[in-house]
């Protein structure tokens, strides 16, 4: 893809806004935006994830008929490229192109609208733990963002119900996200309600129930996730 060759200045005026409207219609949303390292050539990214209208814009592309593996990955390397090239982006890094990964946990906390949940799994102040996130556009020189960040909505949440929720308890503050137990229970008679409805901590989670995914995209992340 050929390089921007816009300056920082043209493109800084309501950047996530822009990036945010360019996605929308594709069922995609702008979900934070950072500055690299200091010690790094100066960049500025804009995280893109599902946002709730997502599935049905996905259910009209050709991955989603096509049956070849990955369908999700393969939309997301035909879509955002283009999105990239239409809001002035220099490029684009995916979560799934590795190893090695980019460190988009890291770079989702550097936005200032994720955070670590009670559970461990990250939550976004506007997609609570259903986070989905795409890839990242990647644009040169550092960028004014907004100043203003949201708060943890865990640190306002009442009956923080994430904490208990998963009826394995492979997910709880006591420890990290027990990985093995979860795959494990999915296999079973009793976790055909989480592969199904998608996982009851991510569910549990009253922002999650905000946004409001269909359950049709969560049985599809869950079969990604347990390997089938």
């Amino acid at each position: 893809m050929k390089r921007t060759t816009q300056s920082p200045e043209k493109l800084s005026h309501g950047l996530l806004d822009k990036v945010d409207a360019l996605a929308a219609p594709h069922g995609l949303m702008a979900m934070g935006g950072l500055h690299t390292d200091p010690d790094l050539p100066p960049e500025t990214l804009v995280l893109i994830g599902t946002a709730a209208h997502f599935w049905p814009e996905f259910k009209k592309s050709p991955e989603h008929e096509d049956g070849a593996p990955d369908p999700v990955d393969r939309w997301s390397q035909r879509l955002l490229p283009m999105i990239a090239q239409a809001s002035g982006a220099a490029g684009v890094v995916y979560p799934f192109d590795g190893p090695p990964y980019a460190p988009f946990i890291s770079w989702a906390k550097a936005t200032r609208e994720a955070f670590d949940s009670p559970t461990g799994m990250l939550v976004h102040v506007k997609a609570g733990l259903m986070i989905s996130y795409r890839g990242a556009l990647v644009f040169s020189g550092r960028i004014h963002l907004p100043a203003d960040a949201p708060t943890n909505p865990c640190d306002t949440c009442q009956d923080r119900s994430c904490e208990t929720a998963c009826p394995v308890g492979a997910l709880s503050p006591n420890h990290f996200y027990d990985v093995p137990v979860c795959k494990s229970f999915l296999a079973t008679t009793a976790g055909r309600d989480c592969m199904s409805n998608g996982c009851a901590t991510r569910l549990a989670c009253p922002v999650s129930q905000r946004f409001n995914r269909p359950n049709a995209q969560t049985a599809h992340h869950m079969r990604a996730f347990k390997g089938f």
